[in-house]
């Protein structure tokens, strides 16, 4: 049987591997908080993991997937570390079981890929791989503020997912996925065949702006309602958000290139960014 506290330490050691942003912002919780969001993480990160590098990762999702359904129902034996914690997590919040199912579903969506033709498709895709974990996370972060808090954390959500498609546009043509909504790239004049050549011209920049000011706005939406949030949770959300934000504008200094690169915050720039958060 999985010891509690080695579970979470290695639900800790995959957030710290996967994910500094959120590592360095969440760091700043108390520890029962703190802990909740590793295993939180893990369990998303799992279930990315699938998708992106599993040998049948259909077959492995929905294994996954009815794993969560036994554990939903007590009845899922079994000593995975990540498993262990996120029990401890569903005794000791009020968590609410739609988010994760939602999340699940999100990753559905890359195994079975439907077109994004408009905003509108993206976003529906930015709420189920992005927005779930808001939700899946206030219930630890801002117990009893779910309700007045949870389209700020949609729209987060929306905000981070735009800005990680914006940055992997390159890693995602890699694996064979678009996530620019067709109607954009028409709108602009940006034609498959640029972004199958890896183009970085005026059309790109400016569907690429486009898709910026969206995540812009919604950064800026989420923020204004930092101050709802328990004093504990306050610069772990806000710094989260504000580093997440700083990619774009370092994709903005590296010339919009996104292929063949990967555009990151420095470190001394989140240590800046907590620094202003405290």
């Amino acid at each position: 049987m999985t010891d509690l506290n080695q579970a979470y330490k290695q639900c800790r050691k995959i957030i710290e591997k996967h994910s500094k942003t959120f590592s360095k912002a969440f760091a700043m919780l108390p520890t029962q908080q703190k802990k909740a969001v590793w295993a939180i993480y893990a369990f998303c990160r799992r279930a990315d993991d699938i998708v992106d590098e599993g040998e049948d990762p259909k077959k492995e999702l929905e294994a996954f997937a009815k794993e969560f359904d036994l554990f939903m129902e007590g009845k899922l034996e079994s000593d995975h570390p990540s498993w262990v914690a996120l029990e401890d997590v569903f005794k000791n919040f009020p968590m609410d079981p739609a988010p994760f199912y939602d999340m699940i579903a999100g990753q559905r969506m890359d195994l079975y890929p439907k077109p994004i033709v408009t905003k509108d498709d993206l976003l529906l895709y930015c709420y189920h791989v992005a927005s779930t974990v808001g939700l899946m996370l206030l219930p630890v972060i801002a117990p009893g503020k779910e309700k007045k808090l949870r389209n700020g954390a949609i729209e987060l959500g929306y905000a981070m997912q735009i800005t990680n498609i914006l940055r992997d546009i390159g890693e995602d043509m890699e694996r064979g996925r678009v996530y620019l909504p067709s109607e954009l790239m028409e709108q602009y004049g940006y034609t498959e065949d640029d972004l199958n050549k890896s183009r970085v011209n005026h059309a790109f920049r400016d569907l690429w702006e486009d898709l910026a000011g969206d995540a812009e706005a919604y950064y800026s939406n989420a923020l204004e309602t930092i101050p709802e949030y328990p004093v504990y949770s306050r610069a772990p959300v806000g710094g989260a958000a504000k580093m997440y934000r700083a990619i774009i504008h370092s994709v903005r200094d590296n010339r919009y290139q996104v292929f063949g690169r990967r555009n990151f915050v420095t470190d001394q720039k989140k240590k800046q960014i907590i620094a202003e958060m405290q």
